[in-house]
C-alpha cells in the first residue's frame, strides 16, 4: 500500500513539475505567477512557492522581481478572500474548511486579532483559511492587510533571495530531492496545524476562570 502511495505521489509530483516548468520557460511565466499567487489566497489549492522557485531557477537575475510579483498578487488575493468571507459569512467558511481548522483560526484571531494573519503568511498553513476567516470574523482590515504584506513578502523574498544567493547548486538540489521536499512540505503543513491546536489548547487550559458575580457568592 505504501509503495502504491509513493508511486502515486511520484507521478503526481512529476506532472506538477512539468506543468510548472511549462510556465517557467514561457514569456507569460510572471503573469502565471501573479495569477496563481492571487488565486491561492482565496481558493486555489497549489501554493505559488512552486512556480516562484521554478521561475527563480530559470532566471536567477530576476528572482527578487518574481518575489515582488508573488507578494503583491498574494496580498491582493488575500483582500479578495477577506471580501468573500465578509460577504458570505460562516456558511461559506464552513463549506470550504473543516470545523477543527475554523475553530483553530477563530481562537488565533480572538487572541491576536488580525495579526494572526501573519502566522499563515509565514507557515505552510494555507493562507486562504485566514483570509476568508478574517472577513467572516470581521477582524481589523488595515491590520489584516499590513500583516499580510509583512508576512507574505518575508516568505517570498526569503525563498527568492536564497535561490539568487546560492545559484546553480540550489537548482541541482531541488531537482534531485523534489519528491522528498514536497512530502516534507505536506508533513510541515499537518504539523503546523497540530502545533497550533496544541498551543491553543494549552493556553486555553491556563485561562483564569471568569469572575463569580457578587450575587452568587
Amino acid at each position: 500500500m505504501l509503495e502504491n502511495l509513493w508511486h502515486w505521489l511520484s507521478g503526481t509530483l512529476a506532472g506538477l513539475l512539468d506543468w510548472v516548468e511549462s510556465f517557467a520557460g514561457s514569456p507569460g511565466g510572471a503573469w502565471a505567477l501573479f495569477g496563481i499567487a492571487f488565486a491561492e489566497s482565496s481558493f486555489f489549492p497549489i501554493p505559488p512557492d512552486v512556480l516562484l522557485i521554478a521561475l527563480c531557477l530559470v532566471r536567477p537575475s530576476a528572482a527578487l522581481w518574481f518575489a515582488a510579483i508573488a507578494s503583491v498578487a498574494s496580498v491582493l488575493g488575500g483582500m479578495l478572500g477577506y471580501g468573500i468571507g465578509y460577504a458570505g459569512g460562516r456558511p461559506v467558511l464552513h463549506r470550504l474548511f473543516a470545523e477543527r481548522k475554523i475553530a483553530a483560526v477563530k481562537k488565533l484571531y480572538d487572541r491576536y486579532n488580525a495579526w494572526a494573519t501573519g502566522i499563515a503568511g509565514l507557515t505552510p498553513i494555507p493562507y486562504k483559511i485566514f483570509t476568508i476567516a478574517g472577513g467572516t470574523f470581521e477582524v481589523n482590515f488595515k491590520i489584516f492587510v499590513l500583516a499580510s504584506i509583512l508576512s507574505r513578502s518575508a516568505r517570498f523574498f526569503a525563498v527568492a533571495g536564497l535561490i539568487w544567493w546560492i545559484g546553480e547548486p540550489a537548482k541541482l538540489f531541488i531537482e534531485k530531492y523534489l519528491n522528498v521536499l514536497t512530502i516534507a512540505f505536506v508533513v510541515l503543513l499537518v504539523g503546523s496545524f497540530w502545533l497550533v491546536n496544541r498551543f491553543l489548547h494549552r493556553t486555553g487550559d491556563h485561562q483564569p476562570p471568569p469572575p463569580t458575580p457578587a450575587g452568587d457568592v
